[in-house]
């Protein structure tokens, strides 16, 4: 996430009102109120900060400006360590370089070059700081599927096994990834990796997919900015480690969800083929594939997209693509298809699904069971069990 205004994505869908400050937890908090909840603090690096925050404290957008924004303590706007690099628009250096033409050239022959290097530099990506890095937690589709058809009690305990999964994670991030670096490279100069005091991190859940299917997910923005544990001092965080331990993190954070939500729910898990290119999935036993499927609709505009790609990389070139090709041509297909975000209510969301759901089933039965096919579904989703079948 770059720095700047990088950090405003993440107030985009934040609920405005307050919601109810009785509820258990801050996803039921917010159940009727249009957007997702306010984000929280995560991290022990929390402790190091001049300001007094805990973990779980609501984040303020001053304190996500100061701190993303500016790479500054989120309570006394102290900086953390640097400034922030600042690096040349495009403007700029079209202008150092118009500076340094050669002196002798004709009006036309300086109009040519400018327009050249205007060009060139309209081309040119404009580097920016790296205040943070997303890690995107998003559980299995049974278990959002689970989730989107449950009762309120439900829902919170798939949020608290969730929420427990990051929080394992996070831990296996402070405990064996995230580093600082200290020295200076070169022929004279070396570089070592040391400990840090823990991250500091904000958390937003979010409910659903951009095409309002239901996908339980929360957005940790860790900040680039880790206390040393040898002098105290501010710096980056080693983000070569943490891109290098990312396929690390997330099979740890399928594992322990799963032991979460075994102890919390009583579920069990069975492995699941999604088709050529992708790998096994392991979801919810019970959670009826065509049901994850009906709450799939991105998936299946992406697949669609995809498969033309496939089809005119097999004619253009005469051959199937390789599986990194496959990969992305799959991204290449997900921008494609990916439409705006709109914001609901979990009240709202939660309806619209139901009712999803309750189609589906009518549409899986005979005319003639429908009607109790409803009621044993509505008495299913509501219970502490998975036994969401079509049987």
């Amino acid at each position: 996430m770059s720095a700047g205004q990088g950090y405003r994505y993440l107030l985009s869908s934040v609920a405005v009102n307050d919601g109810d400050l009785g509820s258990v937890s801050t996803l039921t908090r917010y159940y009727t109120e249009t957007g997702t909840p306010p984000g929280r603090w995560q991290g022990a690096g929390l402790a190091g900060l001049a300001g007094r925050i805990s973990s779980n404290d609501e984040v303020s957008e001053q304190q996500l400006r100061l701190l993303m924004g500016a790479g500054k303590d989120p309570t006394t706007g102290e900086l953390l360590g640097r400034p922030y690099r600042q690096f040349a628009t495009a403007a700029q250096r079209v202008e150092r370089r118009i500076d340094r033409l050669p002196k002798g050239l004709s009006r036309d022959e300086r109009d040519d070059q400018v327009a050249l290097i205007e060009t060139e530099e309209a081309k040119k990506p404009t580097a920016a700081p790296v205040a943070g890095f997303d890690l995107t937690f998003s559980v299995p589709k049974s278990v959002s599927t689970l989730w989107a058809v449950a009762d309120a009690g439900m829902q919170a305990l798939i949020a608290q096994a969730h929420h427990a999964a990051i929080q394992d994670v996070i831990g296996l991030l402070e405990r064996d990834v995230a580093m600082t670096r200290v020295g200076a490279a070169g022929p004279r100069g070396a570089v070592a990796q040391v400990e840090v005091h823990g991250v500091v991190a904000t958390a937003y859940d979010h409910y659903d997919s951009r095409s309002a299917d239901p996908q339980l997910h929360t957005h940790v923005v860790v900040a680039n900015r880790v206390q040393a544990v040898r002098d105290g001092k501010w710096r980056t965080l080693d983000s070569r480690a943490l891109h290098g331990a990312i396929t690390g993190l997330s099979e740890h954070y399928n594992a322990v969800l799963s032991d979460h939500l075994a102890a919390l729910v009583g579920v069990s898990w069975e492995a699941r083929e999604r088709g050529p290119g992708r790998s096994t999935a392991w979801e919810i036993a019970g959670v009826p594939q065509a049901l994850m499927d009906e709450f799939s609709s991105r998936t299946r505009d992406l697949e669609l997209v995809k498969e033309r790609l496939v089809a005119e990389y097999r004619e253009k070139h005469g051959r199937e693509p390789s599986s990194k090709v496959l990969w992305k041509l799959r991204q290449q297909a997900t921008l494609e298809t990916r439409p705006a975000k709109q914001h609901h209510s979990l009240n709202d969301l939660t309806t619209m699904w139901r009712s999803r759901a309750e189609g589906f089933f009518t549409k899986m039965l005979r005319p003639g069971l429908a009607r109790s096919s409803q009621r044993a579904h509505r008495s299913r989703c509501c219970a502490p069990t998975t036994s969401l079948s079509t049987t």
